[in-house]
């Protein structure tokens, strides 16, 4: 946005701070709407064996929460784990919707977009898939699942 240029005619110089302060008009429009579509965000994920549900809203907050009956054939660590792994993956689902809503209002200030994505990022990583991975073992004597 370039700024208004004083020291000509009156008209002139009328008509310059005129359209800095439209484009200034425009500009705080963009991130009004930017930060409506940004509290609109939410991520919604599943663990692998889909015992666990979760939505969180755009600050990262559990929203809803579905856990499956299977929950009674689990441990409580295991059900822990489901729970805490499928909260960060929606966390982190959060970080790629925000960035697409910057980019789409205020992408023009590129400073902006970088600093919130850089945020959102820092806050809610993606979870290493590795220490992560939930691996299916032989089923116990009573038929049950466990997961390592």
């Amino acid at each position: 946005m370039s700024e208004p240029v004083f020291g000509m005619d009156g008209a002139s110089a009328r008509e310059g701070i005129e359209n800095w302060a439209a484009q200034v008009e425009a500009k705080a429009a963009r991130y009004q709407r930017m930060q409506q579509q940004v509290s609109e965000v939410s991520s919604t994920a599943s663990s692998r064996d889909g015992l666990v549900r979760v939505t969180v809203d755009s600050g990262g907050a559990v929203t809803d929460m579905t856990i499956s009956d299977d929950v009674r054939r689990r441990s409580g660590s295991e059900v822990a784990a489901a729970v805490m792994s499928t909260i960060q993956r929606a966390q982190a689902g959060i970080t790629e919707q925000v960035s697409a809503v910057m980019t789409e209002t205020v992408g023009d200030d590129e400073d902006t977009v970088n600093a919130v994505t850089d945020s959102y990022r820092r806050r809610f990583p993606v979870p290493d898939e590795d220490a992560d991975a939930e691996e299916e073992q032989p089923p116990d004597d009573d038929g049950t699942t466990y997961l390592r």
